[in-house]
């Protein structure tokens, strides 16, 4: 979007932020229809400025700005209500949900739905709800809006439907392919029908499917990071296990 264009009332969350001058900020933000943005938040910084208590994550808000060029400036925010805030474990979780949107969304690339799953994923999280059904479901979504979706019904082998009573090999590029012997069922990839088949339903109330489905999304995402680490993960997994 290089045309100079002004934008009121759009739905929002803030990912990030840091400094840009001496009173300014730079907010990095998704929105609902413009998708992932850098907005010029400026005096944001000052003690008194209006928007210093409005720019915090994990919030909905208002917002509009105007410009042409790759950042535009917030012209206005106004804060929406309707999610507690978030803590404790919920809030480390929270930091990953938006270090995996900055990190694979590219700028000014609308996901309405992506959007949408991870409001439902913040509410979830702010109301208690179990943090590995709501991570898995948003990680799978995620990669689908980015076109990298799972396959989940049927092997990559063959074409036969995924039987829940056997056990595949997740192959990133390829999907699951049926898994010939024994083998190693605690490598990464290896995982059962059945946990294929719960996510495709997102149904992750089998403790064996948590399990599975997590090393698998861990394994995707890892690809697709192009082997980058995640800082939010790694403060995670020291401080809980993730």
């Amino acid at each position: 979007m290089s045309q100079k264009l002004r934008v009121d009332g759009q739905t929002a969350f803030l990912l990030h932020s840091y400094p840009y001058s001496e009173t300014s900020l730079i907010a990095d933000v998704f929105s609902r229809d413009y998708g992932r943005l850098p907005l010029l938040a400026r005096g944001a910084r000052r003690p008194k400025s209006a928007l210093r208590g409005l720019l915090i994550g994990f919030q909905p808000l208002e917002l509009g700005w105007f410009g042409a060029g790759e950042v535009k400036t917030l012209a206005k925010a106004e804060w929406l209500g309707g999610i507690p805030l978030l803590a404790g474990r919920c809030l480390l979780l929270g930091y990953y949900l938006n270090e995996l949107l900055i990190s694979l969304l590219a700028r000014e690339d609308a996901h309405p739905i992506l959007f949408d799953s991870y409001v439902s994923a913040l509410q979830a999280l702010a109301h208690g709800a179990e943090d590995a059904p709501e991570l898995r479901k948003f990680e799978v979504r995620l990669l689908r809006e980015l076109g990298y979706g799972l396959r989940l019904e049927t092997d990559a082998q063959t074409g036969s439907d995924i039987d829940a009573t056997r056990r595949y090999l997740y192959q990133v590029e390829r999907g699951p392919v049926p898994q010939v012997g024994a083998g190693d069922t605690a490598i990464d990839a290896s995982v059962t029908g059945k946990t294929l088949l719960d996510m495709r339903a997102d149904d992750y109330s089998d403790p064996v499917t948590r399990r599975e489905s997590r090393r698998i999304m861990r394994q995707l995402i890892s690809h697709h990071l192009g082997g980058r680490p995640l800082q939010s993960r790694r403060v995670y997994m020291e401080l809980q296990g993730m």
